[in-house]
């Protein structure tokens, strides 16, 4: 009856323990990203934020359950220090076998320690890209435009971009034909940049106007004029898909061309083409070689 006792009241205190620092845990995070001068309330602060509180909940979780298991196999009557003893062991030789897992949880603290990635990040990690999901001490885990869930142990990540660190840009390379004058077509660039970041809004969502960088390159059929817009992070693609709303329906209204790609043959002097004169006789069309 008293080791029934000590047990129930020893995964009860677990429970409520557990419950306890979780919501602490989430306390802290809304003190820490709530605006009070203190602290300021950004995307970096309350994504690093989110990203700590889920690490510290998974420790504490298997901290907490760890304890009360050796409580309860001690009320049992189980000698739990050579349960502790063997652990130790097994633990020397899983280090020395399973060196990929060692490998992972290393290269996992130091992604969380370095501010690498945070949840709610956008990053390409080994050429895909997707949204942070979860960031564990021994994989990270994003999710695509798709929907699709990815994966990632931490040893094996060989290149991470992070594309919503700080702030974004958004590159916009604006095509238009031979003929127009380019001059003309960067103001029209910088007048519709200047219309979107008065808009209230998208105001919020830029930190800098639209920059018109220049003529960037001749294509087959087209001018290209390099463009840039700075944004908060994550929002360059929402602002960046308004902005070419903008462009195309200016273009049209001032009748600025946007070429699509075509081919123009030409022969020479060497090989004229053949002159094909085409009549109807009776019905019929006959053509004549007129070459």
């Amino acid at each position: 009856m008293t080791s029934g006792l000590h047990i129930a009241l020893t995964v009860l205190g677990a429970y409520v323990l557990l419950r306890f620092i979780s919501i602490l845990i989430g306390r802290v995070e809304k003190v820490m990203v709530k605006d009070k001068g203190e602290f300021f309330a950004t995307i970096e602060t309350e994504k690093r934020v989110r990203t700590l509180g889920n690490i510290l909940r998974k420790a504490t979780f298997v901290t907490v359950f760890v304890v009360a298991l050796m409580m309860v196999l001690r009320e049992v009557g189980i000698d739990i220090a050579l349960i502790i003893t063997g652990a130790g062991i097994i633990g020397i030789a899983v280090g020395f076998s399973a060196q990929s897992l060692v490998r992972d949880v290393i290269s996992g603290f130091f992604i969380i320690l370095e501010n690498q990635v945070r949840v709610g990040d956008v990053a390409v990690i080994n050429g895909t890209g997707g949204l942070v999901e979860e960031i564990n001490l021994r994989t990270i885990v994003l999710r695509d435009l798709e929907g699709t869930v990815h994966v990632f142990p931490n040893g094996t990540i060989n290149a991470l971009s992070n594309k919503s660190r700080g702030w974004a840009c958004y590159v916009i390379d604006a095509g238009v034909a031979y003929k127009e004058n380019v001059d003309m077509v960067m103001d029209v660039l910088k007048e519709v940049g200047e219309e979107i970041y008065k808009d209230e809004t998208f105001r919020p969502l830029i930190l800098e106007p639209l920059t018109v960088l220049g003529v960037d390159s001749f294509g087959e059929s087209e001018v290209t004029i390099k463009c840039i817009i700075k944004t908060q992070p994550l929002k360059q693609w929402e602002v960046g898909r308004e902005l070419r709303r903008r462009i195309k329906n200016t273009f049209d209204q001032k009748e600025i061309e946007i070429p699509f790609p075509h081919l123009s043959v030409y022969f020479g002097e060497a090989s004229k083409p053949f002159a094909l004169d085409i009549n109807q006789k009776n019905g019929k069309f006959v053509s004549s070689d007129k070459g």
